[in-house]
C-alpha cells in the first residue's frame, strides 16, 4: 500500500511525548513489510538542530507552495530526505514553526496554534499534488492533523487527484482536542462556514474543535487500545466527544501501541550496566544492587553495600508526576507504603504540588525512596532494568508504554485496570500460573496499596515470581504485531472510502 503518516511530531525529528515515539517507529516497520510509507511533519527549531547535527542526511529542497489562509496565499517550502527506509517530508515555514517549543511555552499555548496546524494540514495536501503522489491512505494523528479529512471532503471533494485517498485518524489522548474560538473559522479558506460549523460537524459549545473535525470526517477512527476505544464513548471519559464517538462506534477501533524492541532490549541495552535475558536473570539482580547503592538506598544488610536482601523488592516509577498518572492516590498511601519493607525509585516531572510532596517524603525516608525530577534517558533504562515492580496507577491511560517496557525487562507491572493497561496486564494467579502483573479497579489509594501488597506477597515466593516474570518476558509487544493490525485498518479505510464514493455516485 501507499501510506502517508501525517503528524505534528516524530522521533528523531521532533518530540514532546509518546506521539513522537509512535509516529517515528510505525512507518519504519510498515516499510519493512513492503509498503511505500512516507512521513510528513513540520520543520521546527528542534528539527533543524537535529538536521544540523546529522549532516549525513542530505535534505533536498522541493519547490515552494502557496497555502491559502484567510484567503491569503502563505508560502512554505517542502523539504525531503531519506531516513532509514522511508521518505520524510518537512513542511518549512519559519514564521509558524521555527520556535523553541512545538505547541506552547511555560506561559501557555501559542496563540496561533489553530492557524499553524490548519496551515500544516492544508500544506500536506498541496504537497501531494506537488510530488504527484497520491497515497491509498493518510494516517492522521491527533488534533494537529485532523483538518486534513475535512479539506478532502469539502475543498477537494470533486478533484480526481484526491478522490481515492482514504483517511484514518488515531486519537492518542482524547484530553487534547485543539479547541479554538469560532472566529478561527476564517482559516478554512474555500470552506463554507455554515457547512462545517454545526453540532454534527466541528462546532463544540460555540467553538471549533479540530479533533472533532477528524472524528467526523475521517473514514475510520482508532485509538491506541481496545479498552480506551470503549471508555471514550462514555461521558466520564469522553471529554464532551462521547456522543459523536458513539455515532461512529461501528468505525471506531483500538490497536495497542508497540515498543521498539531494539531500543528496549535488556540483552543489548547500552544504558544498563549488566545485560540479561530470561535465561540469565542474575544480572538483573546486579543492576538492582548497583542502582540501590548509587542512590544510597538501604539494601537490607548492615555490612558494606555489596549484598542485597532478596526479600526487599525495588519498585520503580517513570512518568509524569500528575493526577492523570495516579499521583493523587499514590500520595494517599505514601506513609503506609514506605512503612513496608520496600524501596522506591521515581523519575519524572509534573505538577508542583507533587514535587513538594515528594521532596518532603524523600527527606523523611531518605534510605527507602529516591526521587529524581526531570527526565534522564539513561536513568529511565536503569530503573526498568533494575526494579522488581513497576507502578502505573493511572486514572486513565490510552495505551501506556511503561508497562510494555517493564514486561520486556522482567519488571512486574502494578497497574490500574484502565485503557491500554487493562488490555495488556492480567492479574497473576499463583494457582494457574497465568498472568503477568497485578491490577486494581477502584481508583483509590486503598486499592492501589492492596495490589502492591499482593505483589510483595508473591515476590516472597520465588517460583511463582519467576513464573510471573517469565509470562511477561515471553509476550511480544513489538511494533511488528501492531503494524499488521494497522495494515488491516488501512484496508478497511480504503474499502469504506470506496463504499462512500459509490453511494455518492448513485
Amino acid at each position: 500500500m501507499k501510506i502517508l503518516v501525517a503528524t505534528s511530531e516524530a522521533v528523531p525529528f521532533a518530540k514532546t511525548g509518546g506521539l513522537a515515539d509512535v509516529t517515528g517507529a510505525l512507518p519504519l516497520v510498515l516499510s519493512e513489510k513492503g509498503h511505500d510509507v512516507r512521513l510528513v511533519l513540520p520543520e521546527y527549531t528542534m528539527t533543524k538542530k537535529w538536521l544540523d547535527s546529522n549532516p549525513q542526511f542530505a535534505v533536498q529542497r522541493i519547490n515552494g507552495i502557496d497555502v491559502p489562509i484567510k484567503g491569503i496565499p502563505i508560502k512554505c517550502i517542502v523539504q525531503e530526505l531519506k531516513h532509514k527506509n522511508i521518505t520524510v517530508y518537512l513542511i518549512k515555514n519559519d514564521d509558524y514553526f521555527l520556535r523553541d517549543e512545538l505547541y506552547s511555552t511555560k506561559s501557555g499555548d501559542y496563540e496561533d496554534n489553530a492557524e499553524r496546524f490548519i496551515f500544516f494540514s492544508r500544506a500536506v495536501l498541496k504537497m501531494l499534488r506537488l510530488k504527484d503522489w497520491s497515497p491509498d491512505v493518510i494516517h492522521l494523528n491527533d488534533w494537529q492533523t485532523s483538518p486534513i479529512p475535512l479539506f478532502l471532503k469539502t475543498v477537494y471533494k470533486d478533484d480526481p487527484f484526491y478522490s481515492s485517498i482514504a483517511t484514518i485518524l488515531t486519537v492518542h489522548n482524547l484530553g487534547y482536542q485543539g479547541v479554538f474560538n469560532s472566529s478561527e473559522l476564517e482559516l478554512f479558506s474555500g470552506v463554507n462556514p455554515a457547512e462545517i460549523f454545526t453540532m454534527d460537524r466541528i462546532e463544540f459549545y460555540g467553538k471549533i474543535n479540530l479533533l472533532k473535525s477528524g472524528i467526523v470526517y475521517a473514514d475510520i477512527v482508532n485509538t491506541v487500545s481496545p479498552k480506551y476505544a470503549q471508555e471514550i464513548q462514555i461521558p466520564e471519559c469522553g471529554y464532551g466527544l462521547d456522543g459523536v464517538l458513539r455515532q461512529r462506534s461501528h468505525e471506531l477501533y483500538g490497536i495497542i501501541n508497540g515498543i521498539d524492541y531494539d531500543t528496549w532490549n535488556p540483552s543489548t541495552d547500552r544504558e544498563i550496566l549488566h545485560h540479561y535475558n530470561l535465561e540469565c536473570l542474575e544480572n538483573k539482580r546486579l543492576n538492582k544492587l548497583n542502582l540501590m547503592n548509587y542512590f544510597q538506598l538501604e539494601t537490607g544488610t548492615k555490612s558494606p553495600k555489596i549484598e542485597l536482601d532478596e526479600k526487599i523488592p525495588l519498585i520503580g516509577l517513570v512518568g509524569r508526576l500528575a493526577a492523570q498518572k495516579g499521583l493523587d492516590i499514590l500520595a494517599e498511601v505514601f506513609e503506609s507504603l514506605l512503612s513496608m519493607d520496600i524501596r522506591l525509585i521515581l523519575l519524572g516531572s509534573g505538577e508542583e504540588k507533587y514535587h513538594r510532596l515528594l521532596q518532603k517524603i524523600a527527606r523523611k525516608y531518605r534510605d527507602k525512596i529516591s526521587v529524581n525530577f526531570g527526565y534522564n534517558e539513561e536513568l529511565a533504562h536503569r530503573i526498568y532494568a533494575s526494579s522488581d515492580m513497576f507502578l502505573m496507577p493511572s486514572h486513565y491511560e490510552p495505551c501506556g508504554l511503561g508497562q510494555l517496557i517493564s514486561l520486556r525487562y522482567g519488571t512486574v507491572p502494578i497497574v490500574r485496570e484502565t485503557g491500554g493497561l487493562a488490555d495488556t496486564i492480567e492479574e497473576f494467579d499463583p494457582l494457574s500460573g497465568i498472568g503477568n502483573g497485578f491490577t486494581f479497579t477502584e481508583y483509590s489509594g486503598k486499592a492501589l496499596l492492596q495490589a502492591i501488597k499482593r505483589a510483595c506477597y508473591i515476590y516472597q515466593h520465588k517460583t511463582d515470581w519467576q513464573r510471573c516474570i517469565s509470562n511477561g518476558m515471553n509476550q511480544d509487544y513489538s511494533w511488528s504485531n501492531s503494524a499488521i493490525e494497522y495494515v488491516k485498518l488501512y484496508r478497511r479505510a480504503v474499502a469504506s472510502k470506496v463504499r462512500s464514493s459509490g453511494i455518492q455516485k448513485l
